[in-house]
């Protein structure tokens, strides 16, 4: 599986933010997928993540009740809706692939970041 997160920028505190991962490969649809950031100087964090059908979301405690992770199994495509953004949010997000548990050392596959500004 290769994945391709969009949809980063730069925004104000409370604005909002899609992020799209585009995904390849036939076996897509029964990966857990998910979504971790990471910050200059601080470890890898996990964000959201949902179950291969889609009937499980999982949330950090930061950002519950403000993100909301979503997928389209029949477009390869899982997606992060953020919204009033904070500017702890900012950081590089990444997609990913085979999410256990919230656990970084878990996932099988990482897509490539996008950065998210929120400025204050």
């Amino acid at each position: 599986v290769q994945l391709q997160a969009s949809g980063g920028g730069l925004v104000q505190a409370g604005d909002s933010l899609r992020l799209s991962c585009a995904a390849s490969g036939r076996t897509f649809s029964s990966y857990s997928m998910g979504w971790f950031h990471q910050s200059p100087g601080k470890d890898r964090e996990f964000v959201a993540a949902i179950r291969w059908s889609g009937g499980s979301t999982y949330y950090a405690d930061s950002v519950k009740g403000r993100f909301t992770i979503s997928r389209d199994n029949a477009k390869n495509r899982v997606y992060l809706q953020m919204n009033s953004l904070k500017p702890e949010d900012t950081a590089v997000y990444y997609c990913a692939a085979g999410v256990v548990a919230g656990n970084p050392g878990s996932v099988d596959y990482w897509g490539k970041g996008t950065q998210v500004t929120v400025s204050s």
